[in-house]
């Protein structure tokens, strides 16, 4: 295991920025890999604070340059500028993320306002705005890919309000230095409440039906609490929780399930509920003043769907057919209780338990049966890294010589495929009370042609840590989620772009790569090669093979319908019009919910308002839809890889020349035709989710 950095008093938020902060020079590491081994929690404040100071100083220059105004003397310096604060701030925002404290959170607090004006400054500065449009009017005289960032940069200004007069310029600095707080204090509130909602459990007669080795891992949880002889079901970020599948004891299921939803609705110091309507309000505000009806018409304005219509057209389109699956599973779920005897109507934490039930009767498949053929290490190295190399010839060194800021964390070396170094990838696996829910990718460095950086990427889920000296045994959801965040970490590695900014694509394209490499978690040959028994090295038998492939679409009624209902829920609170009195939160849910027909009593949205995270943090506000829009061009494009040969060299090549390496060098619809050779067409999506009978085979 790497060396990592051993925790270090932080300092003052005030000190002073000196050259041997760890982030004054760029790193002499493998990628430029950043120095965790030296990198104190009092490091952060200066670097980015100072990072701040430099950028401006670089943009007043690039400003007040007295030279007619060209692409060479404008748009690449802007390019150029605030190296050391993307160096700092890029692994900051990781950190407060993946591995936080108190003081992280403090320091994070008090530069969120401060990163809000910084950008503020360089987006609304009027002379650095007439150089920017003086580019952007002459823009045909340049190649293809300038000529793209040129108008990108232009229209990344006139959305920051470049055009706005200066007291809207001055009111709309003041809603986003607000809302940068707001979105700082509603984390701090929910990584709080979910860590305090874990369910400690007194009698391990309770926990019947957990395995030995969630057993293990929820004993663990308890003495890292300070609770030895005790056991700690700890809150992942959705609504439902893993341990509902397997708890036979009902009341447990129903505290655990009650713990979840109640998340940021205590009334105590970490209800988010104040702080949700504040951010709605502003954000409707800040639309206004920016020309929008509502602010998801501001956010889809610059996404591929466009507007709020096209985004809800393709949802409330689904909800029909997911709904009446979604009830038809739930009367099979009903006949299984009543069977049992059970003498109680089916409630949402029953249904990962008897839709099991069901799974096994109609499919003869056992999660149980399941876990011991899908080991994490043999899922990563035989399953992910070998798909990668079967399409994109790439290979994977470990690197233990590289500090890393939590032992969990591993790292390994890329090669391509003509043995070249490519990237560093870091794989964060495990949940911990210091981490966010939840699971996504990100970056410490970026890939840019114009600055000469490599990508060092990682990926971060939340699996449960099982306990010392047993092995990380997988759910195949969790296999699925593996090879989605690596789809994610492979558009970063393969990027081979110019300028930083077109690195950048689309939030409703961005889960495409991601989406497309879940298929090959079930494409026979790598399934075949990481799908081994965790002690004898066994391959999963051919028909629990064949079990799980056909309950591929199973209970995909409830699996679509709790996604539209969050979705849709994110779309109600963004077009909200500027100046409506703020909604009651709960209240608002359950209209919103009953308007769009997903108020299914036992299928709650995936998150309830209080703890979606995604849209109130600003990654996804407006946005959860993107998932879904990704998913019809995903489905779409793994198609094409069925109709021309599969999981081929070339096949993979093709996609990594023409999707993953592009980053966002053009519009990504006329990127996706120049792939494919027609935009998407949703049937695809409508077969993979078995919300349709797939078409009749030919003669």
């Amino acid at each position: 295991m790497a060396p990592s950095a051993t925790p270090k008093a932080a300092a003052s938020s005030a000190a002073v920025f000196s050259p041997s902060n760890p982030f004054a020079a760029r790193s002499t590491l493998p990628f430029e890999a950043p120095p965790f081994d030296k990198i104190h929690d009092g490091d952060y404040a200066p670097a980015i604070e100072e990072g701040m100071r430099r950028q401006l100083a670089e943009i007043a220059a690039i400003a007040d340059d007295p030279a007619p105004p060209t692409f060479e003397n404008t748009i690449v310096p802007m390019e150029r500028s605030g190296e050391l604060l993307t160096r700092a701030s890029r692994v900051f925002s990781n950190i407060t993320q993946m591995d936080t404290n108190d003081s992280l959170q403090k320091i994070k607090a008090d530069l969120a306002p401060k990163l809000a004006a910084h950008q503020d400054a360089i987006f609304l500065n009027p002379r650095l705005f007439v150089r920017v449009q003086a580019v952007y009017e002459r823009r045909d005289a340049l190649g293809a890919e300038e000529r793209y960032l040129v108008e990108r940069t232009y229209r990344g200004f006139v959305r920051a309000g470049a055009r706005l007069s200066d007291a809207d310029k001055a009111a709309l600095t003041r809603l986003n230095q607000e809302e940068s707080r707001l979105t700082t204090e509603y984390l701090d509130k929910i990584l709080a409440d979910t860590n305090a909602s874990a369910v400690v459990v007194d009698d391990r007669s309770q926990l019947d039906g957990l395995s030995e080795g969630d057993l293990a891992a929820a004993a663990e949880a308890a003495k890292e609490k300070g609770l030895t002889g005790k056991w700690v079901l700890a809150l992942q970020n959705t609504t439902l929780q893993p341990p509902l599948l397997s708890l036979k004891n009902r009341a447990l299921r129903a505290r655990l399930f009650e713990a979840s939803i109640r998340r940021g609705q205590h009334g105590g110091p970490d209800d988010t509920r104040a702080i949700i309507q504040r951010l709605a309000a502003e954000r409707a505000e800040r639309a206004r003043l920016l020309g929008f009806p509502s602010f998801a018409a501001y956010v889809l304005d610059d996404e591929m769907a466009k507007t709020p219509e096209n985004a809800l057209r393709l949802m409330t389109g689904l909800v029909p057919a997911s709904t009446a699956k979604a009830r038809q599973e739930a009367a099979r779920i009903q006949k299984v209780i009543d069977a049992d005897h059970g003498g109680f109507a089916l409630q949402p934490y029953d249904w990962d338990f008897y839709a099991d039930r069901v799974r096994k009767a109609e499919y003869d498949l056992d999660e149980s049966q399941i876990r011991p053929y899908l080991e994490l290490d043999r899922v990563l190295r035989d399953g992910v890294f070998f798909a990668a190399n079967r399409l994109y010839g790439i290979t994977f060194r470990e690197r233990t010589d590289i500090p890393v800021y939590n032992p969990d964390v591993r790292v390994f070396e890329v090669f391509d495929a003509n043995g070249q170094p490519l990237a560093l990838y870091y794989g964060d696996f495990f949940a911990r009370p210091s981490k966010q829910g939840g699971a996504w990718q990100d970056s410490f460095v970026e890939q840019s042609g114009l600055l000469e950086t490599k990508p060092a990427v990682v990926t971060v889920l939340n699996f449960t840590k099982p306990a010392p000296g047993q092995k990380s045994l997988m759910s195949f959801d969790e296999v699925t989620g593996l090879f989605h965040e690596f789809g994610h970490a492979l558009h970063a590695m393969f990027a081979s772009v110019r300028y930083p900014t077109l690195s950048n694509v689309p939030r409703d394209f961005v889960e495409f790569p991601s989406q497309i490499n879940e298929h090959w978690a079930l494409e026979p040959t790598v399934f075949a090669n990481y799908a081994k028994h965790f002690e004898t090295g066994a391959p999963m038998p051919a028909e629990l093979v064949a079990k799980i492939k056909k309950s591929k679409t199973f209970n995909q009624g409830y699996a679509t319908t709790e996604y539209l209902a969050s979705a849709l829920l994110d779309i109600a609170w963004h077009e909200l019009p500027a100046g409506s009195p703020a909604p009651d939160a709960d209240a608002f849910e359950r209209e919103a919910l009953a308007r769009f027909a997903v108020d299914l009593p036992q299928v709650p949205p995936r998150y309830h308002t209080s703890y979606f995270s995604h849209i109130w943090t600003g990654d996804y506000a407006a946005g959860y839809y993107a998932y879904l829009w990704s998913e019809l061009i995903d489905d779409d494009a793994y198609y094409w890889f069925k109709e021309n040969g599969g999981m081929t060299r070339a096949n993979g090549q093709r996609f990594r020349d023409r999707i993953l390496s592009r980053g966002g060098t053009q519009d990504v619809a006329a990127m996706y035709r120049a792939f494919r050779g027609r935009d998407p067409v949703v049937e695809p999506l409508l077969e993979e989710r078995g919300l349709t009978a797939p078409p009749a085979s030919k003669p």
